[in-house]
């Protein structure tokens, strides 16, 4: 479906306002995919994101700091997240030994193997499979990376 047709727009000032509205509407077309994906593991998208990036580290820690960093959401509340993980014993935090003001985060076999039952579920993942050849994936994550410059 066009992006005219999905909100009923049938006008845009330039092609780059048409392409930025475009973005914005899949992203969270997107972002509910996901979540209903996440659904069933009891797990939000941000909670997933911060997993992903522990497990990547596995099996050193990590700070707070260096997760935000890392986050598709740089706005993100990590320490909230950290601490809502934890308490799915999913993540442990710890001071690090090194800085007593910072803190270390350290997946656990319980995160790691909901990860791994969430990567054989990978094909729900790939959302554009169906619609997008692996050229159009590739061209559209070169625009997107194109698009953002210099950030």
């Amino acid at each position: 479906m066009k992006i005219e047709e999905a909100i009923n727009q049938k006008n845009f000032r330039n092609e780059w306002q048409r392409a930025t509205i475009n973005l914005l509407y899949t992203h969270n077309w997107v972002e509910h995919q996901v979540k209903g994906i996440l659904k069933p593991y009891g797990i939000t998208g941000q909670q997933f994101n911060v997993l992903r990036i522990l497990r990547g580290q596995f099996p050193e820690p990590i700070t707070t700091s260096v997760i935000r960093a890392r986050m598709l959401d740089k706005m993100s509340d990590v320490s909230r997240i950290v601490d809502r993980l934890r308490k799915k014993g999913l993540a442990d935090r710890k001071v690090c030994p090194m800085d007593k003001r910072l803190v270390d985060v350290l997946i656990t076999e319980k995160g790691l193997d909901l990860l791994h039952h969430i990567d054989s579920q990978k094909d729900k993942f790939d959302i554009g499979q169906a619609s997008l050849t692996e050229a159009e994936a590739i061209l559209l994550s070169n625009l997107l990376d194109k698009m953002r410059g210099n950030e």
